[in-house]
């Protein structure tokens, strides 16, 4: 299969031409673009620049959390593009505003939700700075917690809103330690706790339901960070705690998710959620020249962000046209062949001699290190192995992570560091599961060539 699929491209053509014949009205005007051979001369040397990317779209890429957009939703976004609206408000997005709209409530539904107030917005970041904005406007001078593997994002984003930012220490699978929240709560100055539903780096799921039973008792907020995880609450394979977890999250005060990471989107289109309506009322702001022109909502009364692409929304709506949110559906199965491929790997992994796993995978990222007689001599040849593994065209990550991850399965190795460096997969594409078998032999060549082993 190749990068470029087109037929879709072929459909593209028809579809334009349909999307034009509604503006066929209007007088006719000079165009001032470029003339067209100067155009494809420019296109063709940035076609030539960007070929100098790893191949994130094939199933032999299995490092970083990337994972293609779904045809549909590149089409989408690009015939949106020759509108370019904007969903600030609805003089310059008024039919993306609408899609937007729809789109975030079948989102917002997916986790239980039919009232409530939510946005798209550039990505996780920015959707995980609206959470904690609402969160410090409802709890001032109160600290945020998280664990010590959420995502970095909080820390810097509490730092932006001047709200004191602390990490709870995670447990050995790489989720928060209760245990020590509940010791931290004691002091009384806790606002909001940020449950981490799939970390960036193991995919781990933080325990929800535990945390919302401290809420309770100690008055704080909920923010769930599923900007990675989240899509999986429509899935039916889940370990148990993991499922428990996704189960209690429609509880949460407010909930990010990515759909560019496991929504098949195009960056960035990241969306937050509030449980409750009544927040829109933190983001009320007056302008004299942008929100007349209709009584209905404008997104960006309810938004941080100003301008933002409608191109965005226009590209979900189309996606979730064609893949409902819905369990049992073709997109949660796509999820849950993800996770089988996690699965089939950590299991291959498991049973080798010549690596070490850390915990069984909660959704579908996998880290493990070569056996060797230390952490440290370990975590070199991880690095070799990544070299190896990239001139087979089998991409993978490298992580540090703390080596107690990995306690109960180093059997002789001597630990004289506090963290490892280890590979990391991530095998968020539908097709990784068929792949697994030749992810693994370009794995096992890529071993034995850098641990030396003979034929």
């Amino acid at each position: 299969m190749l990068m470029l699929d087109r037929e879709s491209l072929g459909i593209f053509s028809e579809v334009a031409k349909k999307l034009d014949s509604e503006f066929a009205r209007l007088p006719a005007f000079k165009n001032q673009s470029p003339e067209i051979a100067r155009l494809a001369e420019v296109l063709g040397a940035t076609a030539e620049r960007l070929q100098d990317n790893y191949p994130y779209f094939h199933p032999l890429y299995a490092g970083q959390m990337l994972k293609p957009p779904h045809a549909v939703a590149r089409l989408a976004y690009a015939l949106a593009m020759w509108i370019n609206p904007n969903n600030h408000a609805l003089d310059g997005g008024r039919a993306t505003s609408a899609m937007e709209k729809e789109t975030v409530a079948e989102i917002a539904s997916m986790f239980g939700w039919k009232n409530f107030l939510g946005h798209l917005c550039g990505g996780g970041t920015m959707a995980n700075l609206e959470a904690l904005w609402v969160a410090g406007q409802l709890h001032p001078r109160k600290k945020v917690l998280a664990s010590e593997q959420a995502h970095y994002t909080h820390k810097r984003v509490s730092g932006v809103l001047q709200l004191e930012f602390e990490t709870v220490p995670c447990d050995t699978r790489g989720r928060m330690d209760c245990v020590a929240l509940a010791k931290r709560l004691e002091r009384g100055d806790v606002g909001t706790v940020v449950a981490t539903m799939g970390t960036t780096a193991t995919g781990s799921v933080d325990p929800l339901p535990e945390i919302l039973e401290l809420g309770e008792k100690h008055r704080f907020r909920v923010h769930a960070d599923a900007a990675y995880g989240g899509y999986f609450a429509l899935t039916e394979n889940l370990g148990r705690d993991a499922a428990e977890a996704f189960t209690r999250i429609a509880e949460a005060d407010s909930i990010v998710i990515d759909p560019h990471k496991h929504g098949l989107q195009p960056y960035g289109c990241g969306c937050v959620l509030f449980r409750d309506p009544g927040a829109g009322q933190l983001y009320k702001h007056d302008s004299p020249y942008t929100y007349f022109s209709s009584a209905e909502l404008h997104l960006g009364e309810i938004s941080l962000e100003c301008s933002r692409p409608g191109a965005a929304a226009a590209a979900l709506w189309a996606t979730q046209k064609l893949l409902p949110l819905k369990k049992g559906g073709e997109f949660a199965r796509g999820l849950e062949r993800g996770r089988r491929a996690a699965l089939a790997l950590f299991e291959k992994l498991k049973g080798d001699a010549r690596f070490v796993t850390a915990f069984t995978p909660e959704l579908d990222i996998v880290v493990f290190a070569p056996n060797a007689a230390s952490v440290s001599e370990s975590s070199v040849l991880s690095r070799r192995i990544f070299d190896a593994a990239a001139k087979r065209d089998l991409h993978l990550a490298v992580a540090e992570l703390p080596v107690r991850f990995w306690e109960a399965n180093l059997v002789a190795m001597r630990c004289d560091r506090e963290t490892i460096t280890c590979l990391r997969s991530v095998l968020m594409k539908p097709e990784h599961f068929d792949w697994v078998g030749r992810i693994w032999d370009l794995l096992s060549v890529s071993a034995d060539e850098t641990l030396g082993v003979a034929d």
